[in-house]
């Protein structure tokens, strides 16, 4: 079995693979003062909980976009597990070609991740949405060139700083009100944020089509809040809850083959 653990800057989900096929996920909350007695302790008890054994672990593979834990979650692995893990980006390449561009920058591990899987499952042309603590789209050309993409704020990101930053304004649920013109605080603060939020990714959408020169893209989406927006706009065709985990596990694949 392969063990994938992807690193955000809210959650840790690890995944567990037999072959192609997710046996099981979990979520810890990315916490850098864990030690790494607490989460080898979480990963045994998961185990444990569904009938599974640590020795049947072949591999371990991270990719984390949260350096500060990377020492402890490294150590809990070689601890608990018995292997030391392969993490993207340092041990293992996501072979992703770029467009020539100005810097030498790289995308984070989890949109690598991401891309290289929506590529392999649904082929290209292709812009893949990631609704996580930010908001991340990406442009695939046919030919499987990462052509660019852009970052915003998550909506939850957006919410959590008007509540701070506003003296009266109540900190809400993440609904969808029924219409744009609410009636209270709560109803108007959800209106902004939610519609407004569903109606920039749209227009995002829309304008990053109109920049890669097609209508026939597919569009993916993954993250938390994915299937929230795919319900309530036509613009989504794919919503792929285990993309990023997917793409880390075809990433090592591609590796191990070679």
């Amino acid at each position: 079995m392969l063990l994938v653990i992807d690193v955000g800057n809210t959650n840790m989900v690890f995944g567990l693979f037999r072959g192609e096929r997710l046996e099981g996920s979990f979520r810890l909350k990315t916490d850098a003062n864990s030690t790494s007695d607490e989460l080898g302790l979480y990963l045994c008890e998961y185990f444990q909980r569904f009938g599974l054994r640590l020795d049947e672990v072949e591999d371990v593979v991270i990719g984390s976009v949260v350096p500060q834990i990377m020492y402890t979650l490294s150590s809990a692995v070689i601890k608990y597990v018995g292997k030391t893990p392969l993490i993207l980006d340092d041990d293992l390449d996501p072979r992703l070609p770029y467009v020539a561009c100005a810097s030498e920058e790289r995308l984070g591990p989890d949109r690598a991740a991401a891309d290289v899987a929506a590529m392999v499952k649904y082929g290209a042309p292709l812009v893949v949405l990631d609704f996580g603590t930010a908001t991340t789209l990406d442009a695939i050309s046919p030919e499987g060139v990462y052509l660019g993409g852009c970052i915003t704020a998550g909506v939850r990101v957006s919410i959590d700083g008007l509540f701070q930053k506003t003296a009266l304004l109540p900190r809400i649920e993440l609904v969808k009100p029924d219409t744009v013109l609410g009636t209270t605080a709560v109803g108007q603060i959800q209106a902004g944020a939610v519609l407004g939020y569903i109606g920039a990714m749209e227009y995002l959408i829309r304008r990053a089509k109109t920049e890669m020169g097609g209508k026939s893209i597919k569009v993916v989406a993954t993250g938390g809040l994915a299937r929230m927006v795919a319900d309530n706009t036509d613009l989504i065709d794919i919503v792929d809850p285990q993309l990023v985990l997917d793409g880390l596990r075809i990433i090592y694949e591609r590796e191990k083959k070679s």
